[in-house]
């Protein structure tokens, strides 16, 4: 396994690195790699890394889950107000709702199967669009209508609201059946998990904050490893809680990183930001790469034509989505053009949850990953390109 690790690290961050040179989002070489080391091609990684794979990638997703929260200041959610909250969520509904129209005609699926498809397929990548909004509000392109803390605010929200949904509609997929009560776990996974959440971190806040803490000089990196083990155990008990009480785990952890972010002073929550978003760039490669060795190449090119006409289909249901959230904010017609650009590309949620479904044994399982992956091959790319070739003239510069 020693080999297979250095290989997925070395390798992964060359090609990281030879994409970015070439201006195109980094995760495509990193994904490049697992599809080489994997079983399509060379065969190179160990087979116990691959057994635990469904483990390493959901440990990624905590760490970016806790990134999000610590960035996420509540204040600009009320500052951008009413969009925001729209885009958090209408977007991604649009988009679930033009897969499950359109996967059963293309595919010949049932439409929880479809449904469980657009939930993996509707969030926004956090990896490509969150470090762009951020220079861009360095530059102050587009900050006198906050274009870019609303983009960034919705886009977080997206991601935690499209994976609860996926995890309804994985259970609803496991039975086969499309049950009222399911959907109403939704709300209720969604409020629980926060409620649980935010106990959480402020018990941890004020651990954290205690005179045996500060007495003891407890470093950053020790408060990491700390928020990482409760962490697993939220995501852990919703496990335990299943049939009980329905619980995200995920939005607990969430809930938890906003708490501490909101009591914390703002020098302690950005160095912990600081902390995780390093571990993400480790994280990143061992989630792509993984992701990238689950692939069937032959069957995902087998699958092409459909598929990529399903999601450029799909993302017009999620570009009237972005219209919709936008009715009524004062934004000129490029400006509105701009955040559907930026809305655009898939990545780190596809990869995290892409292969769940196979690996949960559903007969559509090879068909979402491939459609997943494709959607990480054409919008990642493609988004990026886009958001930064209209920034400068769609939006104005106030500085």
């Amino acid at each position: 396994m020693l080999l297979s690790l250095a290989l997925l690290l070395l390798i992964g961050l060359a090609m990281k690195s030879l994409v970015e040179k070439m201006g195109l989002p980094g995760i495509i070489g990193i994904f490049a790699t697992g599809v080489l080391l994997g079983p399509s091609c060379f065969n190179l990684l160990d087979d116990h890394l691959l057994a635990i794979s469904g483990e390493l990638r959901q440990m990624a997703l905590i760490i970016i889950l806790l990134k999000a929260g610590l960035s996420l200041d509540l204040s600009d959610l009320k500052q951008v107000g009413r969009p925001a909250v729209f885009m958090s969520f209408v977007p991604a509904s649009f988009e679930i709702i033009g897969y499950t129209l359109l996967a059963p005609i293309l595919f010949g699926i049932s439409r929880v199967d479809a449904a469980l498809m657009g939930t993996v397929l509707a969030a926004v990548s956090p990896a490509v669009v969150v470090p762009r909004m951020d220079k861009m509000m360095e530059k102050g392109i587009g900050t006198k209508k906050s274009i870019p803390q609303l983009i960034m605010a919705g886009a977080s929200c997206d991601d935690i609201f499209v994976i609860v949904l996926f995890t309804s509609f994985l259970g609803m997929a496991k039975g086969g059946d499309l049950k009222l009560a399911s959907l109403m776990n939704v709300p209720l996974s969604v409020i629980c998990g926060m409620i649980v959440g935010g106990i959480v971190g402020y018990v941890l806040y004020r651990f954290f904050e205690s005179a045996f803490v500060r007495e003891r000089h407890v470093r950053n990196s020790v408060k990491v490893l700390i928020m990482l083990a409760v962490s697993f155990l939220l995501v852990a008990g919703e496990g335990l809680l299943k049939g009980k009480i329905a619980m995200s785990g995920l939005i607990a952890v969430v809930a938890m990183a906003v708490v501490i972010h909101e009591k914390m002073p703002a020098q302690v929550s950005t160095r912990l930001s600081e902390k995780f978003g390093k571990l993400w760039i480790g994280a990143e490669i061992f989630l792509f790469v993984l992701v990238g060795a689950a692939v069937d190449i032959h069957y995902t090119l087998d699958a092409g034509g459909a598929a990529v006409a399903l999601i450029f289909m799909a993302l017009i249901f999620r570009s009237f989505g972005v219209t919709a959230s936008l009715a009524g904010t004062g934004l000129t017609f490029k400006e509105r053009i701009f955040c559907i650009l930026a809305y655009l590309p898939k990545a780190t949620v596809q990869a995290a949850i892409g292969s769940v479904p196979l690996q949960a044994g559903l007969g559509s399982g090879k068909v979402i990953l491939s459609v997943a992956v494709l959607s990480i091959l054409i919008t990642a790319p493609l988004g990026a390109f886009l958001i930064d070739r209209t920034q400068q003239s769609f939006l104005t510069n106030s500085k």
